[in-house]
């Protein structure tokens, strides 16, 4: 129980966290509006408006700042960690998206599916790939807006 004390009043990790959590929430809430049908994998899932991806480290990097300042080691730390998964998350991540759309494509078209089963004699998978694993620069500029929203708050009134 002292564990859980220590970590609540724990700016540094509350921030990330609370960022994380905040955008998930929001992001069910968008793809609600726009698709007018509640989908609880939006709560965890990755992909979508905002990025909870920045969200969640712009948290670390405000609240780190706010606690360690910019002179240590801690805030160039948090600085590279963000720059490199928003970085992930808008470039290799997104591509990745953009691939699974076009294979699940291909796998959706009974006509491809067809001949694709005559050559290789066999039957073909039946998955479909996640095609919401990256991010728009747009969506990206929503995460850090909510870290920098919810690491303020954390820091200033937790």
């Amino acid at each position: 129980m002292e564990i859980l004390q220590i970590l609540i009043h724990n700016k540094m990790f509350m921030a990330p966290l609370l960022s994380w959590a905040i955008a998930q929430v929001v992001k069910t809430i968008i793809n609600f509006a726009i698709t007018k049908k509640f989908n609880p994998e939006r709560l965890i899932g990755s992909g979508g408006m905002p990025s909870c991806h920045s969200a969640t480290v712009i948290g670390l990097m405000y609240a780190t700042a706010y606690c360690r300042g910019l002179d240590g080691f801690e805030f160039p730390l948090a600085t590279t960690l963000a720059i490199i998964v928003m970085y992930d998350a808008m470039n290799v991540r997104m591509e990745t998206g953009k691939q699974a759309m076009i294979i699940n494509f291909f796998l959706k078209n009974e006509e491809i599916r067809n001949q694709l089963k005559r050559v290789e004699k066999g039957e073909w998978p039946k998955i479909i790939l996640k095609e919401y694993v990256g991010h728009t620069p747009l969506q990206v500029v929503g995460g850090i807006i909510t870290g920098i929203i919810v690491g303020y708050l954390v820091c200033r009134f937790l």
